[in-house]
């Protein structure tokens, strides 16, 4: 059985994997599910992608965990991309669903098509205090365009604020992703339009990480919500040996 570490996205915490890792305990597998720093009430307005990568860092040190299978969803691609490189003796297997793959010096905005860019830039800016809060009407088309909106309105009460700046500041690394000798795999929700299909991260991004394992299943960007149990099933396979 193996050791899974679930990162999550931008406007959400560990709590949000709780219904994807009950599958994967389920199954047999030990399952742990942090919250990156940023995405918890008190740091929101002072935490950039370091920090946050730290974070991440310091909690498999700090917990002893070692083969670990480490999934990063979306934002979280880029924090998962900077523990790699600084600890990929503690890893297994990296999972990136349909993630952010970053290179040396690239920020998330780098990614991410300039009107979209322009549209969280004036977010933040209204809002006036670092953080950044994603719309419903967006939440609701755009990352979870599968579900009803029973589920989607009681999802998006679960979201919390996130920090800009781990948007727009660059990541540092020693190695890119496509060097990195660590095994890699790409989790592909084949109805996600959280970002216009022309820019979205299979094959756009996914490319980037040299050679890899392609996983595909149905379902939004916000798939944990609305079946966490496919969710689960397709982590499997992305993660099996």
């Amino acid at each position: 059985m193996s050791t899974y570490v679930l990162v999550h996205g931008a406007w959400h915490t560990g709590a949000q994997f709780a219904p994807v890792a009950a599958h994967l305990r389920q199954a047999g597998h030990t399952v742990f599910t942090p919250t990156i720093a940023g995405n918890r009430s008190d740091d929101v307005k002072t935490t950039g992608l370091a920090e946050a990568i730290q974070s991440i860092l310091d909690y498999l040190v700090e917990n002893s965990l070692s083969n670990v299978i480490l999934l990063g969803h979306s934002y979280g691609g880029m924090v998962i991309t900077g523990v790699a490189d600084r600890i990929p003796e503690r890893l297994r297997r990296l999972i990136y669903w349909v993630a952010f793959v970053p290179n040396d010096g690239e920020a998330l905005v780098d990614m991410v098509p300039p009107d979209r860019v322009a549209i969280l830039e004036a977010l933040a800016a209204g809002r006036g205090d670092g953080s950044v809060v994603l719309p419903f009407q967006v939440w609701r088309e755009a990352f979870i365009n599968d579900a009803d909106l029973e589920t989607a309105t009681r999802a998006y009460e679960l979201l919390n604020l996130h920090p800009f700046r781990t948007f727009t500041e660059k990541i540092s690394l020693r190695t890119n992703p496509a060097e990195m000798v660590l095994p890699k795999s790409y989790l592909v929700c084949t109805e996600d339009t959280a970002l216009p299909h022309g820019a979205w991260r299979h094959p756009r991004l996914s490319e980037k990480l040299g050679l890899f394992r392609l996983v595909q299943t149905t379902g939004s960007h916000e798939l944990c919500f609305s079946d966490p149990a496919r969710l689960a099933k397709a982590i499997l396979e992305a993660g099996r040996d």
